[in-house]
């Protein structure tokens, strides 16, 4: 009964001794007969809800394959959510076989940092895949990652991205968004590599991406933990592209506007009430397509993020960003958006996190 009652709080902890008897299909009094003898385990609120005490949160990424964010996200929902378990300790394993996408090594950055911020135990376990390791030594990870993470089989002595800086055609080395000492070499860094990579065509759009939302993160981060920008190129598949990612811990797009959405823009409030749907989704959607929607009273503002979009339109990129719970996938094939791929219901990160794919001829 132990073992079952642990994987039950996990799941749905903070719940009472008759949900968790409904569940294990047993008498509700001998369920909390066996709770109240086990409070070395369980622990009980003045409410009377059950939790796991003092348990590990254990997340598995699946082996032998390239983890996208989609097989990130289905990795955390595979436990509770990680900000908001009981649990103390998280240790997160990469395996044997499994390497790490952009896209993917930045949410994992990102949560890490964000947990130990709640003073919780974070391990990432990179014993069974040493390569993935120094993978994103090469990056920058642990230059950015907090210091309180613990790492095994341990941090590299000496970084790679220190070692061999700007020394790549086809990796940007994650380079600190802090808004209270904003390295403004970053985004032109960024550019570079990326023209170099994609050709002159893309110099003032590419330019106009990353520049736009370096400054978009630099303004609405407003957690102690800074952001980040990085960028790597996928030469070896088919067709070949180029992710770049920008991700920040603070309030987020949608935590930014929300609270001021109805006052400020009631017509569009009304318009996204009335649609039918999802209100998260269209506003994400409007903020990203459309623009001139801003927390900030000027005319002018909200137009970076929607500037992005028309690039990535024009060359038939997707973008996709993270929020709180949810994620909206904008791709777009010949001028053309596809069909909105939404999510809803993922588990709690702070913050923006976003992801531009470039496929490139």
């Amino acid at each position: 009964m132990l073992s079952r009652i642990v994987e039950i709080l996990q799941k749905t902890p903070g719940i009472k001794a008759r949900v968790i008897a409904r569940k294990l299909g047993l008498d509700k009094q001998e369920v909390n007969k066996f709770l109240h003898s086990h409070t070395h385990n369980f622990q009980i609120s003045d409410d009377y809800c059950w939790s796991n005490k003092n348990v590990d949160l254990i997340i598995n990424f699946p082996k032998h394959c390239w983890v996208d964010c989609d097989l990130f996200e289905s990795a955390l929902e595979q436990v509770e959510s990680p900000l908001e378990s009981q649990a103390n300790s998280v240790h997160i394993i990469i395996p044997v076989g499994c390497k790490l996408l952009l896209e993917s090594i930045a949410r994992l950055m990102a949560l890490s940092n964000q947990l130990v911020s709640r003073n919780k135990n974070v391990t990432l376990d990179f014993t069974q895949q040493p390569g993935t390791l120094s993978y994103v030594s090469r990056l920058g990870f642990f230059e950015h990652l907090d210091s309180r993470v613990n790492v095994l089989p341990g941090r590299p002595v000496v970084s790679r991205a220190q070692l061999y800086s700007e020394n790549s055609d086809s990796v940007v080395e994650f380079g600190s968004i802090d808004p209270s000492n904003p390295d403004k070499s970053i985004p032109k860094r960024l550019k570079k590599v990326f023209v170099d990579l994609a050709g002159e065509k893309y110099d003032q759009d590419a330019y106009t991406v990353l520049s736009e939302l370096f400054g978009n993160v630099m303004e609405h981060s407003k957690l102690p933990i800074p952001g980040f920008i990085g960028l790597q190129f996928y030469k070896n598949t088919s067709p070949p592209h180029i992710q770049t990612v920008i991700s920040d811990s603070g309030e987020g797009i949608l935590g930014t506007l929300k609270p001021i959405f109805q006052d400020k823009y009631p017509d569009q409030y009304q318009e996204i009430k009335n649609s039918g749907e999802d209100f998260d989704r269209e506003l994400l959607r409007r903020v990203f397509l459309n623009g001139r929607i801003s927390q900030v009273d000027d005319p002018n503002r909200g137009l970076g993020i929607s500037s992005s979009s028309k690039v990535a339109q024009k060359y038939s990129a997707k973008i996709l960003v993270r929020q709180a719970n949810c994620e909206i996938c904008l791709n777009f094939k010949q001028g053309k958006l596809k069909p909105i791929n939404f999510k809803t219901n993922l588990p709690l990160i702070h913050g923006t996190h976003i992801c531009f794919d470039f496929e490139l001829d």
